[in-house]
């Protein structure tokens, strides 16, 4: 019975949702990071389009999205076998 809680919180650690939702949320701040600091020449060289920016900003909200579901959806260890 004392393994049942942590069974539950290992189950949520390995979750893939957790690795990837984290991933994409730390990449995506560091290209919206290079985004937002772009010269006027980055930008010349990308037709005028921000294309850090917007990329960041596509993969923090496809991060956020994983870390959602984590978070409403948790992952249920399955029951004990005998």
């Amino acid at each position: 019975m004392s393994d049942e809680p942590r069974e539950h919180g290992a189950a949520r650690l390995f979750d893939i949702r957790l690795i990837i939702g984290g991933l994409f949320t730390v990449y995506g701040l560091v290209v919206a990071g290079a985004g937002v600091l772009a010269s006027d020449a980055d930008l010349r060289k990308a037709q005028g389009i921000n294309i850090n920016l917007w990329t960041g900003l596509g993969m923090l909200a496809l991060g956020a999205f994983f870390l959602l579901w984590l978070r409403l959806r948790p992952a249920v260890p399955p029951p004990p076998g005998d």
